[in-house]
């Protein structure tokens, strides 16, 4: 469904962000993209969904093919039509509407308006929590609510690929549980594929299929979620180790990682 094949990421014309990142993503699959703050994930995201323009960044090298097509010349509305979705971090959401107004604005123009009861249905059904607040603000929402919020604005589009840019942010582990188990229901159920970015991997790592380490802009490591699991580099930079932690060691991590060396 998604290829990503050397792809390099210029802001300013000066500095490179990412470079040559390859990825790919099947039909129906779930895919978590983990790295540290600042190692390129979220710029990896933008340029999948064509979002790096505003921000003065653009794709200089290499291809993204979605459904068999390359959409790096395509505008980010375009991507939207074809069923790619980008779930910003943040939440995003428009926080002087409802939430029912939220999810109405995501709708398309000219739709039915019995697509779009079934569609609101959908989102009140898998986020049942947003139905309490039907006549709030949604800027009153908790952090919690506003994520869900922000997820079914996007299952409004009817994407075939929902992308989610660290939807655990800020979040108490209990709702980091719940939303993460809706995520994988919303796979289940509706086959929409899934692009996971998280610094979170643990919770990640148990709903993806396949994941791939980012850093310092480029891709350092890829296999099954079991396979990363296992790893003990993985284990002891993004897992919490299996131990004390040595706090020393892990400020000068990047000495010791073997995929650096």
């Amino acid at each position: 469904m998604l290829a990503l094949s050397n792809v390099e990421v210029v802001y300013d014309k000066v500095f490179l962000a990412i470079r040559g990142v390859s990825l790919s993503l099947e039909q129906g699959g779930m895919v978590a993209l983990l790295g540290a703050n600042g190692a390129g994930k979220s710029t990896t995201l933008k340029a999948i969904s064509g979002l790096l323009a505003p921000e003065r960044g653009e794709v200089t090298r290499g291809s993204i093919e979605f459904l068999g097509q390359n959409i790096v010349p395509l505008g980010a509305a375009r991507r939207v039509a074809m069923g790619l979705v980008h779930v910003m971090e943040g939440r995003r959401i428009f926080g002087h509407l409802t939430p029912d107004d939220n999810l109405l604005a995501a709708y398309r123009s000219g739709g039915s308006r019995s697509r779009l009861n079934q569609l609101r249905d959908q989102v009140y059904g898998f986020f049942p929590r947003l139905t309490q607040f039907s006549n709030t603000k949604a800027g009153y929402l908790s952090g919690g609510e506003q994520q869900m919020l922000a997820i079914g604005r996007a299952l409004m589009t009817e994407p075939r690929l929902l992308m989610l840019d660290e939807p655990s942010l800020g979040l108490s582990p209990r709702l980091v549980q719940e939303i993460f188990g809706i995520i994988g229901q919303i796979n289940r159920e509706t086959q929409t594929s899934v692009l996971l970015v998280e610094q979170n991997a643990t919770a990640a790592l148990e709903i993806v299929d396949h994941a791939y380490l980012i850093e310092n802009g480029q891709v350092v490591m890829s296999g099954s979620a079991a396979d990363l699991k296992k790893n003990p580099d993985v284990q002891d930079f993004y897992l919490g180790g299996a131990g004390q932690v040595d706090y020393h060691n892990v400020k000068h991590y990047r000495r010791r990682k073997r995929w650096l060396a």
